[in-house]
């Protein structure tokens, strides 16, 4: 059985231990927390006013609006509830790549994974995980207890880079077995056909979850810093591979890039999806602070 310290060193969990996420958006939850519900209730934060309907207390009865009104409204609250939160973490073979001076690209996700569970679990709310490469890999369902972290610690360990990628087929396969809504974290090169990806992002969406992609890369796929003559092999297709000149399509590779990461973005700011870029040359607790700390600013 895998341990925390095999995911995080002893500095990054000390960088983590005082960051905190909250929903920015309506959530559904079971229990009283830090976070807005969408169901009405006698609780913390005001939401509006009813007109009076019979059987309802007296006690809610707002009497300021009826000195003005000279008509009967009570008082509606929103309940403070517990953050439910989905990990979907990206093993498919293309996550496996990795530039020599870096981590690959899939244990970097697993290590953002354990530190998002790490913060919601401390903060006494649930969370889940999901692995998945062209199929679901693992489902484990949100809960709160220490000791779930551990059987998420476990699963993170286990998790190997699998073949390849359907993001579409198995986010539209994910959204009705996530119950309730909640943050759903996504953990992805995003490598597959862009406006597949958005429609089902959009899925996640319409379903009333709010959604985060941290869009994961390795500085070479960011940068294509190659040469010389060189071997492209394909980490989704085993013994499928290319030697070409990387001078001859260059040009084109960061073009296509371009034009992939301009769409990404403005399909996610269309359905009001927070996109996250993230190189892993970048130390993980800085990248994910940073995230963070801009998240919990007012809009």
């Amino acid at each position: 059985m895998g341990t925390f310290h095999e995911l995080l060193k002893p500095n990054e969990l000390q960088a983590i231990k005082r960051l905190q996420l909250k929903a920015s958006q309506v959530v559904e939850g079971a229990l009283s927390g830090a976070h807005r519900s969408p169901h009405k209730g006698f609780s913390i934060e005001f939401a509006q006013h009813r007109e009076y309907s019979q059987g309802d207390e007296i006690r809610r009865v707002d009497w300021k609006v009826f000195a003005k009104t000279d008509r009967y409204y009570v008082r509606e609250y929103e309940e403070e509830t517990t953050l439910r939160a989905t990990v979907l973490l990206d093993c498919s073979g293309s996550m496996d790549y990795a530039n020599p001076d870096c981590d690959t690209k899939l244990n970097y996700a697993r290590r953002l994974a354990a530190c998002l569970a790490r913060i919601i679990i401390s903060q006494s709310d649930s969370v889940g995980l999901v692995t998945f490469d062209d199929r679901l890999r693992g489902f484990i369902k949100p809960k709160s207890s220490k000791r779930h972290l551990r059987v998420l610690y476990d699963q993170l360990n286990a998790t190997v880079p699998g073949g390849e990628t359907d993001l579409a087929k198995v986010f539209h396969e994910i959204v009705p077995r996530i119950q309730k809504r909640g943050l759903v974290f996504i953990l992805s090169d995003c490598f597959t056909d862009v406006h597949s990806l958005l429609g089902s992002l959009a899925h996640f969406r319409n379903a009333s979850h709010e959604v985060v992609v941290f869009h994961i890369m390795d500085p070479d796929e960011v940068e294509f810093p190659f040469d010389l003559w060189t071997r492209f092999e394909n980490l989704e297709r085993f013994g499928e591979f290319h030697l070409v000149d990387p001078a001859s399509f260059r040009e084109a590779y960061l073009e296509n890039l371009e034009q992939f990461r301009e769409q990404l973005e403005t399909g996610c700011q269309r359905h009001r999806i927070a996109l996250v870029p993230m190189v892993t040359s970048e130390p993980l607790t800085d990248a994910l602070t940073r995230f963070i700390v801009q998240r919990s600013r007012p809009r």
